[in-house]
């Protein structure tokens, strides 16, 4: 566990296990617990690397706003800064939408994606007010905000400054165009919730939208489906992963 300087900001970042890199990255209000079920599965056989952006977990927050591009180049850099040349990407509502935005600009860093609860545009919500406001602390994401204000260097009372920024950015962000996603050439799966607050068809457009990608629905669960269904949702990405990492043997072996 450490701070990497990437731009102008520590970001904390956890390394564990050994084997085909995994980068894990986060979603939105969300620290790295909200993955640890799926780290913890990932681990036994693969090198699994996590970082908190800016205003998330135990990384500070910057002035300005969000944008996912700023995302993106954050990654990049982390890739860089743990030398990394591609890893497998298993990625959770703002991590699948940055995932997504790799495998299209950077296809040469992702060997396998997992994109869980993506959205192309902020029309994929059913009602954006309503699946936004769904997505405020009650009932589950009180425990983000345990988290945030437990483990956040700038203190609770920064939370409602973030929620804001993020609930900004959810409603301008992002605008990938469905025909790009035909660009994909990496192994991908799409993951959503069955009551997600992504609309199903939006999920199943994107799948269809990238060239031999799977979809799976996972049953009885909301947006916040790794949390309802963890054991579910980590072994689905375990055995994908593991698939995308015997099939692709022409990268270059992890670092110990």
């Amino acid at each position: 566990m450490a701070y990497l300087r990437i731009g102008d900001a520590d970001l904390y970042s956890e390394i564990a296990g050994a084997g085909d890199p995994v980068l894990l990255l986060h979603g939105g209000f969300c620290s790295l617990e909200s993955l640890r079920p799926q780290s913890d599965a990932l681990v036994p056989d693969h090198r699994v690397y996590a970082f908190e952006r800016p205003g998330h977990g135990r990384s500070a927050d910057l002035d300005g706003e969000y944008d996912y591009q700023r995302m993106v180049a954050d990654t990049l850099a982390y890739l860089d800064a743990v030398g990394l040349e591609s890893a497998h990407v298993v990625g959770y509502s703002d991590g699948a939408i940055i995932g997504l935005l790799l495998a299209l600009d950077h296809p040469e860093r992702v060997r396998s994606l997992v994109a869980i609860s993506a959205n192309l545009d902020p029309s994929a919500f059913e009602d954006t007010a309503g699946a936004l406001s769904a997505m405020e602390p009650e009932p589950r994401p009180d425990v983000e905000r345990m988290h945030y204000e437990r483990l956040s260097p700038d203190g609770p009372e920064r939370a409602d400054v973030v929620l804001g920024k993020l609930f900004r950015l959810w409603t301008t962000e992002p605008h990938i165009k469905p025909a790009d996603l035909a660009r994909i050439a990496a192994p991908t799966l799409v993951m959503a919730a069955d009551r997600d607050t992504i609309v199903p068809g939006h999920s199943l457009l994107i799948a269809a939208s990238i060239p031999g990608a799977q979809l799976c629905i996972v049953p009885g669960t909301s947006h916040l489906l790794v949390a309802e269904r963890p054991e579910l949702v980590s072994a689905l990405i375990r055995d994908f992963v593991r698939a995308a990492a015997t099939r692709n043997t022409g990268h270059r072996s992890a670092p110990s």
